[in-house]
């Protein structure tokens, strides 16, 4: 898909996606049909220049941004210091 024929709502979520830590470029690309370049390129063109800037920082050989490089196949991510629940129980007063 070309970044020409994206809608404006379609933009928005390209950009929301390619923010987010745990998104890969290769999400995007199979969602959008966007490679990786495409979507640094949308992101130069449609962000003031600091904020390219600060994203391209920021995501610039983050392993959780590409799919080959992370340590998990998929699902969210839990922490060990994370308290564990062993079933759906809400607390009441």
């Amino acid at each position: 898909m070309s970044t020409e024929n994206l809608t404006d709502r379609e933009l928005d979520r390209i950009i929301e996606m390619a923010w987010e830590d745990r998104t890969t470029f290769d999400a995007i690309e199979f969602q959008f049909g966007l490679k990786e370049q495409e979507v640094i390129e949308l992101m130069r063109r449609e962000m003031k220049p600091s904020s390219f800037r600060m994203w391209r920082a920021r995501v610039q050989g983050r392993a959780t941004k590409h799919a080959a490089k992370r340590s998990f196949e998929k699902g969210s991510f839990k922490s060990s210091r994370q308290k564990h629940i062993t079933h759906n129980k809400i607390s009441k007063r």
